[in-house]
């Protein structure tokens, strides 16, 4: 079984080996087969476990996505290897070079987003460059001047763009901004998209997983695309989107890890001396959008609710983005408490027939889950890495390493999946993901 696998120093170094075997020359490819070039939030991670290794080629890695960089401050959610085929929808079907005045000309990129992560990985980037000698350091102050405005930019972007009603939250025009692609959060949502005509498309995902059951459907791909076909139409001009797309939900856990990544931010710029109306500003986005994660929750519990600005209605679903008031903080102690105790109790990570107590990404007890489903109930390590992560932040010691010890049992057969059936432990989704190494070499680093 997963959790009879290997030792931690032969972990280590399979997934070191994974690393380089997925290095393209500056990016790594999230996944070889399914997932052959750069995804934004991929990258960050990516970079979190290439640090322990060379502090020098994490920097590269972020430095290749920034160079991305749409002149808006957006980072865009796929950059495009050249040469490399097989992923769909590619640069042709987006159509960003022809469309959009603000993507770059010198490299393909996708036209949405992905969840801000990255400050996470300049601070595990610099906490590595620390334990170096006096050039491994300088590789990464060098890298932090060069691009800290670039940091800013982007931050200001979301604050600015996408908080559409003033409200403290990230705006998404499209579940793939979220990261959680068909996660239940999204279904009444993307009911409510009418979909038109579609022009013909030919998957690639389902070439490359044994159960086609793992993924979305058809008819939601449709919906996927079909919400492409809308953003092409406003030419991917962000006051359009905001106008126009039939999809627009205000995504609390990218809202949640916005406000992190602020907070973040702001002790780098302190730390390292940055412009003090940039950390100042940082700082305020983080109080604001900390507010706007704490008033979406529920009361008693402290769960977190998207908001459909489509519909006017707040969406409640029992799954991670219920849990984002634990990455943002601001709740008071006793609701806080309660919220703890959901994600620790038997709807969530203490599940009696969990196999490892780690999150999936809905609740086994929920109408909505799936168990082999991608968003809909696998757990995913990545996402046990970021709770760990946070809760180490906070204090909170025996938690965090819990999660990290239980986790590294998921991860011990050294498959390195996408994410795991959550009964049995079985690896699911594509193999040889790069961000799920990239989690076991920052836990063992």
């Amino acid at each position: 079984m997963p959790d009879r696998g290997f030792t931690p120093t032969q972990l280590a170094a399979r997934a070191a080996y994974l690393l380089r075997g997925n290095d393209l020359g500056t990016m790594t490819s999230a996944a070889p087969k399914l997932y052959p070039h750069m995804w934004s939030w991929d990258a960050a991670f990516v970079s979190i476990g290439l640090a322990p290794l060379s502090v020098e080629r994490a920097v590269v890695e972020l430095d290749t996505l920034l160079s991305a960089q749409w002149s808006n401050g957006m980072i865009p959610h796929i950059v495009f290897a050249g040469g490399v085929d097989g992923y769909f929808p590619g640069p042709s079907r987006w159509e960003v070079g022809r469309l959009a005045a603000h993507a770059p000309r010198e490299v393909q990129t996708s036209g949405i987003t992905q969840p801000p992560v990255h400050a996470i990985a300049v601070q595990r980037i610099l906490d590595h460059a620390r334990r170096h000698g006096r050039s491994t350091r300088a590789v990464a102050d060098e890298f932090l001047d060069r691009r800290w405005p670039d940091l800013m930019r982007w931050h200001r972007w979301l604050a600015r763009a996408r908080d559409i009603g003033g409200n403290g939250r990230i705006a998404i025009f499209h579940g793939w901004e979220s990261g959680m692609d068909n996660s239940p959060r999204w279904d009444t949502a993307y009911a409510n998209v009418a979909v038109d005509e579609v022009p013909a498309f030919r998957r690639e995902d389902l070439a490359h997983v044994a159960d086609p059951g793992e993924r979305p459907s058809d008819v939601e791909y449709a919906r996927y695309l079909w919400l492409l076909e809308e953003m092409k139409a406003a030419r991917y001009e962000d006051d359009v989107l905001a106008e126009t797309m039939s999809f627009a939900v205000e995504d609390i856990f990218v809202s949640a890890v916005f406000a992190l990544s602020c907070e973040v931010l702001a002790e780098i710029g302190e730390e390292e001396s940055r412009p003090h109306a940039d950390v100042r500003e940082l700082h305020e986005w983080a109080d604001r959008f900390r507010r706007g994660v704490v008033d979406s929750t529920d009361a008693r519990t402290g769960a977190a609710k998207d908001f459909d600005l489509r519909s006017g209605k707040w969406v409640a679903t029992d799954t991670l983005a219920m849990f984002a008031p634990l990455l943002s903080g601001g709740l008071d102690r006793r609701t806080e408490r309660a919220l703890l105790r959901t994600f620790e109790g038997p709807k969530f990570c203490g599940h009696p027939d969990l196999r490892y107590a780690v999150p999936p990404s809905t609740s086994p007890v929920s109408l909505d889950f799936r168990s082999r489903e991608y968003w809909r109930g696998p757990v995913w390590p990545v996402m046990t890495w970021l709770f760990s992560w946070v809760f180490a932040r906070r204090g909170w010691v025996e938690r965090a390493n819990t999660l990290r010890a239980e986790g590294l049992r998921q991860a011990s057969g050294g498959s390195f999946a996408e994410y795991y059936e959550p009964f049995t432990g079985e690896p699911l989704g594509s193999m040889q993901q790069s961000w799920t190494a990239a989690a076991v070499l920052d836990w063992l680093g």
